[in-house]
């Protein structure tokens, strides 16, 4: 058994070795809690942006994304990892930033590869800041408070509703756009998950999204809105680093950066989660050592993604409920889920199968995510108590953030250096709530606020990753 840190809650600790069937056993349960939300990410970009034929490549570098990124996590090198069972996975905070850029490279007359390209850019250079950020993320509560935490994450989800429900009415310049059939398809797919979500077994409840989308699959297999006729993909594939190239906007790179500290404090919210649930102290200089290792590896990840052309990874938090549901809390479990991760990402068919997904199926889905992504940006505005200070700081931020999105044209006279940084809701919102933190001065009620949402931090999961990438 573990000597260091114990749960006797817990079937098997941190450093245990469970045998093999129980370890393939709880591999899969973290499979299937976390693969929609390692996948939808690029195929919500690839179909908005319309990358087509690259989609099931970038699908299956994603899933060897994630399965190197949770390697490096579980196994811990050196100052690198936390050394917990962390699944790394694609994040869904950088969709509405990502999305933005290539409708911007497309402005400019701009194909598939060039938008890949400079994706591949934006993310790999912003991956940086959170290797920095690693070794002060302690201090960064000073200025990303979760006031400033949750208008962002909020605005994130807001920003992707237009998103889903575009693709619930039939997606981008679909011929039966807004056809009762896609409603409807589209209905039952948020129906099923919504039910599902209700259940009492945990089972049930973290396998919903998937059965809701199979659901969603059946019915169009069945009315022919679907078919898995034509299929064309290669059998097998290796990531090629920089095979789109790489390119770079340092105006488009501002609303990434953002999003790489925000994610920052999330992971650390994540793996403090996870630790405790693993019977691990969450304080002392251990526990920041550990903090720091994981947020260095949630850097380092999202560099090695951007290499192959995939998108920044995080830490998730829905395996802390695979955890509590199985009692298995051992980081060699994630080494079983890495080399699923990664055999899955080497066989592209997978992905060319889920691009054949209707898009009322994926709309109906990822109305939940984002719509969940939201509600968890306002939970954590509720964590702190809203005084008179952080009601205005929420109201203008939101109120910036939104506005930009539903009048863009109130940019329309602006230098297109000042358009293209804050056409961005995350990027004029959350840079409105940064600001507003700093200027607006602190009373003593408010810090007393402060201290205690702060010393509740080091026990409370991030609860944004914990249900909308589940």
């Amino acid at each position: 058994m573990s000597t260091q840190g114990h749960n006797p809650e817990l079937i098997y600790q941190l450093n245990d070795k469970p045998p093999l069937p129980q370890t393939f056993f709880s591999a899969i349960q973290h499979l299937l809690a976390s693969f929609i939300g390692v996948v939808t990410p690029t195929l919500v970009i690839g179909g908005v942006l319309g990358l087509g034929e690259h989609i099931p490549y970038l699908i299956s570098i994603a899933l060897i994304a994630s399965g190197i990124g949770t390697y490096v996590q579980a196994k811990r090198f050196g100052p690198l990892g936390s050394g917990l069972l962390s699944i790394q996975g694609t994040s869904f905070a950088f969709l509405s930033s990502l999305i933005a850029a290539g409708f911007v490279v497309k402005s400019r007359g701009g194909g598939s590869e060039e938008i890949i390209a400079l994706m591949t850019g934006l993310c790999f250079f912003g991956a940086f800041i959170e290797i920095i950020l690693s070794r002060f993320f302690h201090k960064l509560r000073k200025i990303i408070t979760p006031t400033v935490t949750g208008v962002v994450i909020a605005l994130i989800g807001l920003s992707l509703i237009k998103v889903a429900f575009t693709d619930i009415a039939g997606g981008f310049n679909a011929p039966d756009f807004g056809a009762l059939s896609n409603l409807g398809v589209a209905g039952i797919v948020l129906a099923t998950i919504v039910f599902l979500n209700r259940s009492a077994t945990p089972a049930i409840r973290l396998s919903a999204i998937i059965a809701g989308l199979a659901v969603g699959a059946i019915i169009t297999l069945y009315t022919g809105k679907m078919s898995l006729n034509g299929i064309e993909s290669d059998l097998f594939t290796l990531p090629v680093p920089f095979k789109y190239g790489i390119s770079f906007d340092w105006q488009l790179f501002i609303p990434v950066a953002l999003i790489y500290v925000i994610t920052t404090i999330e992971s650390t919210g994540d793996l403090t989660a996870t630790a405790m649930l693993s019977g691990e102290p969450i304080e002392g200089e251990h526990y920041v050592r550990r903090i720091r290792g994981g947020i260095l590896a949630d850097g380092v990840n999202s560099l090695v993604a951007s290499c192959l052309n995939s998108f920044p990874t995080t830490t998730f938090s829905q395996n802390n409920g695979v955890i509590q549901m199985t009692g298995v809390a051992s980081r060699h479990i994630g080494y079983m889920i890495a080399g699923l991760f990664i055999l899955m990402g080497l066989f592209p068919i997978i992905g060319a199968v889920l691009m054949l997904i209707p898009k009322p199926v994926l709309g109906g889905a990822t109305l939940v995510m984002f719509g969940t992504v939201a509600a968890s940006g306002i939970r954590i505005i509720a964590s702190e108590k809203l005084d008179r200070r952080r009601v205005m700081i929420i109201a203008v931020s939101l109120g910036m953030g939104l506005g930009v999105t539903i009048v863009p044209d109130i940019l329309s006279q602006m230098p297109e250096l000042v358009k293209t940084i804050f056409g961005s809701s995350v990027t004029t919102g959350g840079l409105t709530a940064i600001l507003l933190t700093l200027l607006l001065p602190q009373t003593p009620e408010t810090l007393d606020a402060g201290r205690s949402v702060v010393k509740s931090l080091k026990v409370e999961p991030s609860v944004i990753k914990e249900e909308s990438q589940a």
